[in-house]
């Protein structure tokens, strides 16, 4: 690997890391791009190439895989959920979450708790897969 592609993955993180910390913030590519000192549209490409999906989706996703703990594992209501991710809109927030999870945020918090198991397998067990990815059928 080149030095010059290593330097841009390692702003690629750290633009990822950002999104990681301040998820339920609102958080903009021009934002993200100054972290990385690239232009908007450069960062744009670069982090799809990096990750495999847009920064836009990244977040998203990032924001319903902690609604699906906060659903499964406190009594919030999902509006309060909802905008404790970030979301600005309950609409926005169950058709993506339905998008990327294949089920209402209602419908996954009658799944009940998360049983008690390693953080690491809990993870892998209720990590969402990608928009379009969900499985057909279900709702």
């Amino acid at each position: 690997m080149s030095r010059a592609v290593e330097q841009s993955n390692r702003r690629m993180l750290r633009a990822r890391d950002a999104m990681d910390r301040a998820y339920a913030q609102p958080l903009d590519i021009p934002t993200l791009a100054r972290i990385t000192h690239v232009s908007e549209a450069h960062f744009i490409r670069t982090f799809r190439a990096t990750f495999g999906e847009t920064p836009h989706r990244y977040l998203q996703r990032r924001r319903v895989e902690r609604a699906m703990f906060l659903l499964r594992q406190t009594d919030r209501s999902v509006t309060q959920i909802c905008f404790d991710v970030g979301f600005a809109s309950l609409g926005t927030f169950s058709r993506t979450f339905r998008a990327i999870v294949g089920e209402s945020p209602t419908e996954h918090r009658r799944r009940g708790r998360i049983p008690p198991a390693p953080s690491c397998f809990a993870m892998s067990w209720t990590r969402p897969s990608s928009f379009g990815e969900a499985p057909r059928g279900r709702g």
